[in-house]
């Protein structure tokens, strides 16, 4: 996702896998989840009127919230079993996402005890009860099959033959420990069932390596589009192995765009589809930066420009280069409330379709999720992007 709390560009986002860094890392946020559990005890406990059994209960949940996140983050580096590992991971994906809306709602409903305000959230009982069910609800959300977005892109001088041209874009799958092959197989299944003339698939697909993932993500090679599918790394790729991810998606089959282009035929028309490896690629390989000069050197003129970039921030470097659409992803839209309000300190945008010059850009909402199984108020989506003339739009 793409929530403020994960998106550090720097490497040391997701630590080195030595033990040393490992564990100054998780005791790290552990002493951070104690301060912020203790904050939402010492605010609500009280309130609740509780019983002694009450209060006990109370306490091992807080105990075990703030023990369960960090496991949960570092699982796979330190349990071998993938199963339990697994099952460790869903449990600290979980309760990160119940703590978030705790934490929230007991800001918010502090902020209004202070101002003295006469309103509903004044009740500590809600508190838990509303992250409860904000939680349910992000969970059903997250885990059904994302629904299909339309959308149309006015082009003015589009040649007619390009007119209602397809592309289906697909972003931030993020297949790892809670998504597996059978969710990758049921998006594969809805994407070929659009009968694109194109998938783009804009990064982050993967949380693991290749021997963890590669049987998840072998669905990829039954997409199916007139003229292929074309894939550029995120910052999670590079998390989890870039080169190898690479050559693994080349082998499913997928043309890889590593600031590089293609050129297309299309009814007789031409048009261009370039792709630029992530933003932050060179904090990882300082031969691997993004850069969309470099992605459409030599490309024709006067026709269509297509870029595929992870990060919406390459909008201004894609303007410079001519581009008419880039499509990106990243954001997550948020994934979930609060997180879209705080997006923009880090993107240009957030989610859904924008306008910068002469050209257009779509940022998905992803297709996964990442981190809590949690989609609330940003559902995720598969896109249909429809290719107008302007003057019919």
């Amino acid at each position: 996702m793409q929530s403020p709390s994960e998106k550090s560009q720097h490497p040391t986002a997701f630590p080195s896998r030595s033990p040393a860094r490992l564990l100054r890392f998780s005791l790290t946020v552990t002493a951070l989840l104690a301060v912020l559990h203790f904050y939402i005890g010492w605010q609500l406990l009280p309130a609740l009127s509780l019983s002694s059994l009450g209060w006990v209960c109370g306490l091992v949940f807080l105990a075990l919230s703030m023990l369960l996140i960090p496991l949960g983050m570092l699982a796979r580096f330190f349990v071998s079993n993938q199963r339990w590992s697994d099952l460790i991971t869903w449990a600290g994906s979980l309760a990160m996402g119940l703590f978030s809306s705790l934490l929230v709602l007991t800001l918010l409903r502090q902020i209004l005890l202070v101002l003295s305000l006469p309103f509903i959230f004044a009740s500590a009982l809600l508190v838990p009860l509303l992250a409860l069910l904000i939680t349910l609800i992000g969970f059903v959300n997250a885990r059904c099959l994302p629904r299909v977005v339309d959308v149309e892109i006015p082009l003015v001088h589009l040649p007619l033959s390009l007119v209602g041209f397809t592309i289906v874009q697909i972003s931030d799958i993020h297949v790892g420990p809670t998504i597996k092959r059978d969710y990758v197989q049921a998006i594969v299944e809805r994407v070929n069932s659009l009968s694109a003339d194109l998938v783009a698939i804009t990064g982050d697909v993967v949380d693991g390596s290749v021997p963890q993932l590669a049987a998840h993500t072998r669905p990829l090679a039954n997409l199916l589009a007139r003229h292929g599918v074309y894939f550029v790394t995120g910052n999670h790729e590079y998390y989890s192995g870039a080169d190898a991810w690479v050559e693994e998606f080349k082998r499913l089959g997928l043309r890889v765009l590593m600031n590089e282009h293609i050129v297309l035929e299309h009814s007789g028309a031409q048009l261009v589809v370039a792709g630029v490896t992530d933003f932050s690629a060179h904090l990882f390989d300082p031969d691997q930066r993004s850069d969309p000069q470099q992605a459409l050197s030599g490309a024709p003129d006067g026709v269509f420009r297509l870029l595929l970039a992870h990060q919406p921030r390459s909008v201004s470097a894609a303007v410079e280069a001519g581009v008419d659409l880039q499509l990106s992803g990243h954001t997550h839209g948020g994934q979930f409330w609060p997180w879209n309000l705080f997006v923009r300190l880090q993107q240009p945008y957030t989610a859904g379709l924008h306008r910068l010059g002469k050209l257009w850009i779509y940022i998905s909402r992803g297709t996964g999720y990442w981190g809590p199984p949690k989609r609330f108020g940003a559902p995720s989506e598969i896109t249909r992007i429809r290719l107008v003339s302007a003057a019919s739009s």
